[in-house]
């Protein structure tokens, strides 16, 4: 049955708000919209309203991640 494993017939959420966008990478909305206008993550526009792909989101962590050896 579908019900089984826990999960939803719903996809997975996709598209972020900037302020859950900010909630999920720890940064205020302000700090979002800096790193949007340096080019560093890519939105997604809906008329007036700005989205953030988590895909997106995923990839700017991932490229930001620095390893420090000793």
């Amino acid at each position: 049955m579908k019900g089984d494993r826990g999960q939803s017939d719903r996809p997975a959420k996709r598209l972020y708000s900037l302020g859950e966008a900010a909630g999920y990478l720890g940064r205020t909305v302000g700090a979002i919209r800096e790193i949007i206008w340096a080019g560093k993550i890519p939105i997604v526009r809906f008329d007036r309203k700005i989205c953030l792909d988590i895909r997106d989101l995923e990839r700017f962590i991932e490229q930001n991640k620095i390893v420090y050896s000793s």
